[in-house]
């Protein structure tokens, strides 16, 4: 009986790992002064993750916080908003688009999109219809282009 139960733990066991992990990821994205893609930016600024995974935001640089932008929250998804200079660690748990600001440089642009699942076909039209100020408009578009391309 010991055999049979020893083969099955191993049968198990080697099923699980043929099928591979099922752990959540976590990200990391810095909040930056300048970076490739120019001043006051997050970098990464387009995520592509699996609801269940994490994204710590890291202020590399000062004065920079992390938090949802409201218009652009899947409906029933909790908003968060991180404390300037202190790194912010987010687990999303609900597929769709979210889009995310740095409150003291919005409108000049740090913002980055954050599609989890199929953010697409959960909350796509009011994500790309959300207005923003001054460059973040710009950048919003650019990152919904770069999401259309890949997808």
């Amino acid at each position: 009986m010991k055999k049979i139960a020893c083969a099955a733990f191993i049968v198990s066991t080697l099923a699980l790992s043929v099928a591979g992990p099922v752990w959540a990821e976590d990200h990391e994205v810095q909040m930056l002064n300048r970076g490739t893609e120019g001043v006051m930016v997050f970098e990464p600024s387009f995520l592509q993750i699996q609801a269940g995974d994490t994204v710590t935001f890291v202020p590399t640089n000062p004065s920079h916080n992390a938090e949802t932008i409201s218009s652009m929250l899947p409906d029933g998804a909790e908003s968060f908003r991180g404390v300037l200079n202190q790194a912010v660690t987010v687990t999303f748990d609900q597929a769709g688009f979210y889009g995310v600001k740095c409150a003291p440089h919005y409108a000049a642009g740090m913002i980055a999109l954050i599609d989890v699942g199929d953010g697409d076909s959960v909350n796509g039209e009011t994500a790309r219809a959300a207005r923003h100020p001054g460059r973040a408009r710009q950048r919003m578009t650019a990152l919904f282009e770069q999401f259309d391309t890949e997808n």
